[in-house]
């Protein structure tokens, strides 16, 4: 089973939204939200995959935005937006709750009765006595663990490997420096390693930034697979990259290098990719944030084909 790990962004979660809408990603697929705020687009995600009996994952101690504070509001809240939350949060048998393993999430799980149906994330070594004591003698449904031979010992079963595939640069630039690169092949080898499944945060990568800026250069990433089934990743970068100014130019210099790639490559479609081809054939830009959903969007959609499954 795949878990992509997604930061709950509007882009990220009208991804999943439209993936799951369009039937493009099967039940191997169990997407994992950090979210940063309570929102309508967070309740109409989490409503496309329960209406479709489909599971998802949400973290109910984040450790980015402001979910929790705004979501301890909303208790006193009487909206839709608040109701319809609270609501499928915690009565939907499709809504996996996910904890992130810290001295309070221990606690707090320690003495819950149904401590068992989580989704349980461990980030690094300091929440693995946290972890065992907390799950001695039982285990979560998922156990997330990082590369990290203590956890790969010390948790019997239920394991994901969670890890960050994606080599981020400070700069959409230094992408020119090595425009393909390998990023997983843990599609291949989970089962093999002792595992229930692998997890990863796509093509955004771990670190978070609420703010966006302007960038020099505009960059698109696709992933394909090698002739081994292993995944890749092609950076795809504009070339006039001297200052900030007419994004969408860039957007086309840099999609016109992924067009003609994927074509000489003939990499798989996907709706992701036919969004790409859409915007190229139109001479339309949609924004940053649609460039990076199309990305992600492809992502998913490839390993949820190669994983199989209803």
């Amino acid at each position: 089973m795949y878990f992509p790990y997604l930061r709950g962004r509007q882009f990220e979660l009208i991804a999943l939204r439209e993936l799951i809408e369009n039937d493009c990603i099967n039940g191997s697929i169990i997407p994992i939200i950090e979210p940063v705020k309570p929102t309508a687009t967070l309740l109409k995600t989490i409503e496309a995959f329960v209406s479709r009996d489909r599971e998802i994952a949400v973290v109910m101690n984040p450790e980015v935005g402001d979910f929790v504070d705004k979501l301890s509001g909303l208790k006193t809240e009487n909206s839709k937006l608040a109701n319809g939350l609270l609501d499928i949060l915690e009565n939907s048998n499709r809504v996996i709750k996910a904890y992130i393993m810290n001295k309070e999430s221990a606690v707090f799980l320690a003495g819950n009765n149904d401590k068992e149906n989580k989704l349980i994330i461990n980030r690094d070594r300091d929440s693995l006595n946290d972890f065992l004591d907390v799950y001695d003698g039982v285990l979560p449904r998922f156990t997330l663990i990082p590369d990290d031979r203590a956890f790969k010992r010390m948790v019997p079963d239920s394991k994901v490997l969670l890890v960050d595939c994606f080599n981020k640069k400070v700069r959409n630039v230094d992408y020119l420096d090595n425009e393909d690169e390998f990023f997983t092949d843990n599609n291949i080898y989970f089962k093999e390693d002792g595992l229930v499944g692998f997890s990863d945060y796509s093509v955004v990568g771990e670190e978070f930034n609420e703010s966006g800026f302007a960038p020099v250069a505009v960059a698109i990433h696709i992933i394909y697979f090698d002739e081994n089934k292993a995944l890749r990743i092609h950076h795809f970068v504009s070339d006039s990259n001297t200052g900030i100014e007419d994004p969408a130019g860039k957007f086309g210099e840099a999609l016109e290098k992924l067009v003609e790639w994927c074509n000489r490559h003939n990499v798989q479609s996907t709706l992701g990719l036919k969004g790409f081809y859409d915007c190229y054939n139109s001479g339309k830009y949609p924004g940053l944030g649609t460039v990076k959903k199309y990305s992600i969007m492809h992502h998913l959609e490839l390993v949820s084909d190669y994983l199989g499954g209803k």
